[in-house]
């Protein structure tokens, strides 16, 4: 089921607050922009091509198993007994039997030629590969947690700069009410503290724009810290849209899991070759006493060459243990997988009635913003004509500009409700 948030009149209005953000001062910083640079600046990033390259070595490594093999080996030996001839037939007239020494001596080299085995380098390959494309798929995953952040410090700045407006709409309306107070003043239809009070006011909005101004500072420097970029104070930060549409969760983390279920399918796979045989070819050549030629009691080289048979059947005992494994490792993934999956829903349903509460509170702002101004323009004109103190003015001009500023974080906190919602979903 698809929810659409988009209201026309509230992005009209949205808009409206941040007529100012037009890029003067160059082109304004946007939301994706700084999801794209905190990505790429982010130190674990380099994680990434460590992780490629990692796997590429140990699949290169798997490979030279069908590369020929060689060894040498050297040994000397003294034998308590040898076999003897004379002992073994007798003496023979006119014939001389050799003897073997006890002491013996053989260097050798082999070379050996894998030419069968049962598949198991590739399996070997699937597997080192489906490991690395888990590790990779778990720094992405983790990489994209770091949108959340990016997302409270970009909104942050979003709902000073909305302040800021706010403030000097109303800084300018007391500014002019100052100014008739002035001229009352000097006309004797005023007191001086009427002035003064009016004055005062203006002094405490110039305050909240320091606050305000120092506070927007502070989040632009930590949002550099992330995207690596030195942020100046007059960068424009712009308005994200406001239309999302809700749809199937897509995480990276869900990703993940079904890479860790395929590395159990790929174990699974190699079981198989672990009970099969595998053949080789070799040929060794050597040198030493005696030779191949026992009844020669000499040094001399010989060589043998053939093919070699293995076969190991005591994987069959631990076979049937080890598939029990991997299918608890299947589940134990699919379990791992639905409470993710279900977490992710209590939060999508909870930013959902956050986004439902403040686009019904926005409407409310707009009833209590008109009651509000109509009341201020009222005092206006009683304060004109006497009627009301300077003191009553501003408390109802106060009442309308903290209407005003209520709008504005709920407009802020509207946005970032649906952005909570696409990080929520991975959209």
């Amino acid at each position: 089921m698809k929810y659409c948030y988009l209201t026309h009149v509230i992005l009209l209005l949205i808009l409206l607050h941040f007529a100012n953000r037009a890029t003067a001062q160059g082109e304004a910083l946007t939301l994706e922009r700084c999801y794209t640079l905190a990505k790429a600046n982010y130190p674990a990033i380099k994680k990434m091509d460590l992780i490629t390259k990692t796997g590429e070595y140990t699949i290169q490594n798997a490979n030279k198993r069908f590369l020929p093999q060689i060894s040498f080996s050297g040994q000397a030996t003294y034998q308590s007994q040898t076999v003897s001839f004379a002992d073994a037939v007798g003496s023979l007239p006119g014939i001389s039997l050799p003897s073997i020494s006890k002491d013996q001596y053989k260097i050798q080299g082999e070379i050996s030629q894998l030419i069968y085995d049962a598949g198991n380098t590739k399996m070997q390959k699937d597997l080192i590969a489906a490991n690395t494309a888990l590790e990779e798929q778990t720094l992405v995953s983790s990489l994209y947690g770091i949108n959340q952040r990016i997302n409270s410090l970009y909104f942050a700045v979003l709902l000073i700069d909305a302040q800021l407006k706010q403030n000097e709409l109303n800084k300018a309306n007391l500014q002019t009410q100052v100014q008739k107070a002035e001229a009352a003043f000097d006309n004797g239809v005023a007191f001086r503290s009427n002035v003064e009070e009016l004055k005062a006011e203006v002094l405490n909005i110039e305050m909240q724009t320091t606050e305000y101004t120092s506070n927007r500072t502070a989040y632009l420097n930590m949002l550099s810290l992330f995207i690596g970029k030195k942020l100046p104070e007059s960068m424009q930060l712009e308005l994200p849209t406001a239309q999302y549409t809700l749809s199937a969760i897509n995480r990276p983390e869900l990703k993940a899991f079904d890479l860790q279920k395929n590395i159990v399918d790929q174990q699974e796979k190699q079981l198989k070759s672990d009970y099969l045989p595998q053949v080789s070819g070799f040929f060794q050549g050597a040198y030493g006493r005696p030779t191949l030629n026992i009844i020669e009691n000499k040094f001399g080289p010989w060589y043998v060459t053939g093919l070699r048979f293995s076969w190991s059947l005591s994987s069959f005992y631990s076979l049937s243990n080890k598939r029990n494994i991997l299918q608890l490792n299947r589940q134990s993934i699919d379990a791992d997988k639905e409470t993710f999956l279900l977490n992710a829903k209590v939060d999508l349903s909870q930013q959902d009635e956050q986004v439902n509460k403040y686009t019904i509170l926005i409407r409310q702002d707009d009833a209590a913003i008109a009651l509000r101004t109509s009341v201020t323009q009222s005092a206006e004109a009683q304060l004109s004509n006497g009627v009301i103190t300077t003191h009553e003015y501003i408390q109802k001009l106060n009442a309308e500009h903290l209407a005003k500023q209520l709008k504005i974080l709920h407009e802020i906190q509207l946005l970032q409700a649906i952005y909570n919602l696409k990080f929520i979903a991975g959209n």
